[in-house]
């Protein structure tokens, strides 16, 4: 009397090909945002170079736009006024190590919906006290 052994041969082509597809997709799932970092080896002794637009979100959760509170709701308005006739879409971000990631996420897709092209993170030995 022979016993009956399941064939696994068409079980491991199954599992091989399904193992190349997800590794040919994984590549393409993958999102991410664009950041530039400022230049460290200019001199930092100065203060930014004037017409830089830095957002900044403090540990109290208050949002300023080059030292100007603004209140989150109007952030976004805010920032279409002072994008729409600027050239250069750029800003820079800068929040307290202590926030939240969501709460600083939450604040780039505010700045990306007001016509923000391109992103800058200021790191934190640039913050101010």
């Amino acid at each position: 009397m022979s016993t009956a052994e399941p064939n696994v041969v068409p079980l491991c082509d199954v599992l091989l090909v399904l193992l190349i597809i997800f590794m040919v997709i994984t590549p393409l799932v993958q999102k991410g945002i664009d950041v530039k970092l400022p230049d460290t080896s200019q001199d930092t002794s100065g203060g930014l170079p004037s017409g830089l637009i830095v957002l900044t979100v403090k540990k109290d959760n208050t949002v300023t736009i080059n030292q100007q509170i603004v209140e989150l709701p109007a952030l976004q308005e805010q920032l279409r006024q002072i994008y729409a006739p600027r050239q250069d879409k750029t800003i820079f971000l800068r929040a307290d190590s202590q926030i939240p990631f969501s709460k600083v996420m939450d604040v780039i897709d505010i700045a990306k919906g007001a016509g923000v092209e391109t992103l800058g993170i200021i790191p934190e030995f640039f913050t101010e006290e």
